[in-house]
């Protein structure tokens, strides 16, 4: 068990940090054909599209990825929860 909460705490580490760049790159002009920005729209875009579908961009301003990392806490938090 303490191997899959390890696993589980490195994986939403990831997702978090993913979304983190994902924001800091949308403050920039990056090539959308460049694989590594394709692959991070592919890893986060399940996560925060359906909480943009939920919460319309207010003032120009994409508040989704803040609701996505804390439900990403609250399930990880779910999650070890139940296993440990």
């Amino acid at each position: 068990m303490y191997y899959l909460a390890n696993f589980i705490n490195i994986l939403f580490t990831v997702l978090n940090f993913a979304i983190l760049i994902r924001v800091l790159i949308s403050w920039i002009h990056v090539d959308p054909r460049n694989p590594l920005i394709q692959l991070l729209f592919a890893i986060t875009e399940p996560i925060l599209a359906p909480f943009r579908r939920l919460i319309p961009p207010a003032a120009g301003l994409d508040f989704s990825p803040i609701v996505a990392f804390f439900a990403l806490e609250l399930l990880r938090r779910l999650l070890l929860s139940i296993l440990l």
